[in-house]
């Protein structure tokens, strides 16, 4: 009896698995096979899709440079560190991948609007109420909690010993960081920067409500996507979500291809 049951439940999990999987499948397969060949070939060529295409790969990267300069020393704090309200800090910084990314554009706008905040960057010459601007920043938000949380975890597998027996070296704590903490979290870092660029150039919600749906000005793949479904232009609608889509897999792939010769 305990066999027939183990045999039971092994059919259904594995059951349950390839039928989700056959599911994204065809649901990923049917963007592909949808549009007439030819109408993608000359959406992509479109003055559209290049700026949007291009603009989408720009703010992404800058997006991702930016979030991992910040979430690895976060990762490490909230790792390693104890200070006052740890836990709440730790909740806020989560908070984005609860939030709907509606809302979370609107706080940003009124963040970045009429704020001392807001003053205090233009002031510096940065505007990020609708402007491209304001999309990386949008970005930078969305993916940030991601990335964060990805190397807090890569940084509590690492034993904290080995850091002991570096400083205990002569190394200074950044010494340590930079030279024994880093390689050991090279698996996280990788893993977390193709999860962030993914979420960023992803990323639609935020940025529609930051830095604005405006047509060639502060439009990314998402909001070309959006853009021409609301003008029913479901051709060039669907080579965007194809141009996302293949984005998205390359950049799963290299992630795998990297992970492997790790």
């Amino acid at each position: 009896m305990r066999s027939l049951a183990a045999d039971s439940f092994r059919i259904c999990t594995i059951g349950g698995a390839l039928l989700v999987t056959f599911l994204l499948v065809a649901a990923i397969a049917a963007l592909f096979l949808v549009p007439d060949i030819s109408d993608v070939r000359a959406n992509l060529l479109s003055a559209e899709m290049r700026y949007s295409l291009k603009l989408s790969l720009v703010t992404g990267i800058l997006s991702t440079l930016l979030v991992m300069v910040f979430a690895m020393p976060i990762g490490f704090a909230l790792s390693r560190f104890d200070f006052p309200f740890k836990g709440l800090v730790k909740t806020i910084l989560d908070l984005p991948i609860a939030f709907p990314e509606l809302v979370l554009g609107l706080c940003l706008l009124l963040l970045f609007g009429s704020t001392f905040v807001g003053s205090l960057f233009k002031a510096l010459g940065l505007q990020f109420v609708f402007t491209k601007q304001g999309i990386v920043v949008a970005q930078f938000f969305t993916a940030l909690p991601y990335a964060s949380r990805i190397l807090k975890s890569t940084f509590d597998y690492i034993d904290p010993k080995l850091e002991f027996v570096s400083r205990s070296l002569g190394y200074s704590i950044w010494e340590t960081f930079r030279n024994v903490s880093l390689p050991l979290a090279k698996n996280g870092i990788l893993a977390a920067t193709v999860i962030s660029f993914a979420r960023c150039i992803g990323t639609f919600g935020t940025v529609l409500i930051l830095a604005g749906g405006t047509y060639m000005k502060t439009e990314v793949l998402p909001m070309t996507l959006y853009l021409n479904i609301s003008y029913g232009n479901m051709g060039m609608a669907l080579t965007s979500g194809i141009v996302l889509t293949v984005v998205s897999f390359v950049a799963i792939y290299f992630f795998e291809r990297a992970e492997v010769g790790l």
